[in-house]
């Protein structure tokens, strides 16, 4: 006969739950430091920069403090620790996301997450090492536009590529600023305080992180529309673009303040978020 606590899911492994934890509190830190140095960036404050402001600016930064080597190699770990977190999420399907089409394109994104911070974890721990860590986010964006420029219908394939990213982006405002994210937030169950802080939080950050998907998204579209791989870039060439616009400092400085809140975010749901494994 079944007993009562034969129904009660047993808890994640320990090491799945590690992982995961480890991997949020990296991300965090990335995302706090890239969003401090767009500000600083944004008022010329200590000779910053956008340049250094994107991911592999953030990487040397934490390289040239005391110790650097290792706290770079410390953020490399928790990254791939992110990484292996999100793939086993797509391919385990720890989310319940299920198996029909929208399932599906969620556990997508899941893989391709962990495909992107892998590779950040590998160029962290290649500049950690002192191999240099060439090709970081921008490179890597206009090696993509190249490649794709070069094939058949490039510029439609780049053009998709761009729209994707956009798509993507407006995808993080609207769920940052959506019910689904806020009653996400309220089933963890926390105290309403901290429940509030992460909802605002949370919100500010998808929103910030959304502007910078889109203006990445469309200096994609303008290379693919220009036939201009060096027209692509990452997130160091977006801040460079808000920089340059009307009311530049502020916007960019907005922005970066977004992007440090959505590193917080990171910290708690590091902290608080129940971590789902089969």
């Amino acid at each position: 006969m079944d007993t009562i606590s034969s129904h009660v899911p047993a808890p994640p492994p320990k090491w799945v739950e590690n992982f995961a934890k480890v991997g949020l509190t990296a991300k965090g830190v990335v995302y706090c430091l890239v969003g401090i140095l767009a500000f600083m960036a944004a008022f010329e404050l200590g000779g910053g920069s956008s340049q250094s402001a994107g991911k592999k600016g953030v990487f040397q930064f934490i390289l040239e403090q005391p110790f650097g080597k290792w706290l770079l190699g410390a953020v490399a770990l928790g990254l791939a620790c992110y990484a292996i977190w999100r793939f086993i999420q797509g391919f385990r399907d720890t989310e319940n996301e299920g198996h029909d089409a929208k399932g599906i394109g969620k556990r997508i994104r899941y893989i391709f997450s962990g495909l992107v911070y892998g590779a950040l974890a590998y160029l962290a721990a290649n500049m950690a090492l002192g191999n240099g860590g060439s090709g970081g986010g921008g490179e890597s964006r206009e090696t993509l536009a190249s490649q794709l420029l070069q094939q058949p219908f490039g510029q439609w394939l780049a053009g998709i590529v761009a729209v994707a990213i956009i798509a993507t982006g407006l995808y993080q405002i609207y769920y940052g600023l959506s019910d689904k994210y806020k009653k996400k937030v309220q089933q963890v169950g926390l105290k309403h305080d901290i429940e509030e802080k992460m909802i605002r939080m949370g919100k500010i950050g998808y929103v910030a992180r959304g502007i910078v998907w889109i203006v990445i998204g469309y200096m994609f579209l303008q290379a693919a529309l220009q036939s201009n791989p060096q027209q692509a870039g990452g997130s160091s060439s977006a801040f460079r673009f808000l920089e340059n616009s009307s009311y530049g400092s502020y916007l960019l400085g907005a922005v970066a303040i977004g992007l440090v809140f959505y590193g917080i975010f990171m910290f708690m749901r590091a902290k608080y978020q129940p971590i789902n494994v089969r």
